[in-house]
């Protein structure tokens, strides 16, 4: 054991006696309320009628999760799906993606332009970015919690040991002779007591990759965050949600090198995942969308934009 290594063993059922790990629901609903705060506060500040949020919040909350709920099963496991469409509807089963997330928040913001604001979309969705950034770092923390979309191995001391990953829990029970109302004990005994060292260390060292994601979203807040509050950003039609593209799906093409492939899809191609293949197209529409008026980009918010 090193400074490096890490022993995550956190425990992903936020109540133990619940069979499904609730972490990530849990992140995707912290998410979405905080998004709801600071976008508030956002409309208020550009003195919008006060009815825009209350349907904002509904079309962005439905299309999020529909399009996150349909993108999983259509990208990552279309086989089974399609085969048994009625498993599409058993969300607290897990299973949501973030680029069908992506495309179910834009038709809804197409949607509230069309219907609501009467604006065009882009002024919809450069607001919409901001939020949906921080809700993005929460959601891959909620990954982490649950000990899902891993790292592959370093080869290394350094690196977490995902316990609750490699060992099944009826791997875990069995090692210890634990039931499974003990499931925690017997992952706590597998980390802790020298009797399964053994254990302990064919748990192999892996990149925490929904850190990285996360902390690298978290940053990206910071930046799209001061851009819209300090700058004329949001006045450049296009210019935030085309930054919110580069960054945030340049740096999921980026994770996606040291991250375990998934199920579906992944497994049969080859060179870049499905991940990386579907964020390339939205880093490209993000480039054009930043750089065809960027010589505009001043600071202080209220700076008119010419042309």
């Amino acid at each position: 054991m090193t400074i490096l290594e890490i022993v995550w063993n956190f425990e992903p059922r936020v109540i133990p006696a619940w069979k499904m790990p609730a972490w990530y629901g849990i992140m995707w609903a912290l998410g979405f309320y905080l998004g709801f705060i600071i976008l508030n506060r956002m409309y208020k500040s550009e003195k919008v009628p006060d009815a825009w949020m209350d349907k904002t919040f509904i079309y962005v909350l439905i299309g999020g999760v529909l399009g996150a709920r349909l993108g999983h099963c259509l990208f990552y496991q279309p086989d089974i799906y399609l085969k048994d469409p009625i498993q599409i509807l058993k969300i607290w089963e897990g299973g949501l993606a973030s680029h069908g997330g992506a495309v179910g928040i834009i038709i809804a913001a197409w949607l509230l332009a069309r219907k609501v604001t009467k604006t065009n979309i882009l002024w919809v969705l450069d607001r919409l970015v901001v939020p949906t950034t921080l809700a993005g770092g929460l959601i891959r923390m909620g990954n982490l919690f649950n000990h899902e979309i891993v790292g592959i191995a370093t080869g290394s001391d350094y690196g977490f040991k995902f316990l609750r990953h490699d060992i099944p829990g009826s791997m875990a029970m069995q090692i210890t002779g634990k039931s499974y109302d003990k499931l925690g004990e017997a992952y706590d005994l597998i980390a802790h007591d020298p009797r399964y060292a053994d254990w302990l260390a064919s748990v192999p060292n892996r990149y925490p990759a929904q850190l990285y994601e996360a902390i690298c979203y978290f940053i990206i807040f910071g930046f799209i965050f001061f851009l819209y509050w300090k700058t004329n950003a949001a006045k450049i039609q296009g210019f935030l949600v085309g930054f919110f593209f580069v960054t945030v799906f340049g740096v999921r093409f980026l994770v996606e090198f040291i991250k375990e492939n998934q199920e579906g899809l992944d497994q049969g191609l080859t060179g870049l995942n499905m991940g990386q293949y579907l964020s390339i197209p939205l880093v490209l529409i993000g480039l054009f969308l930043m750089f065809r008026k960027i010589k505009f980009l001043r600071k202080g918010k209220d700076t008119e934009v010419a042309g």
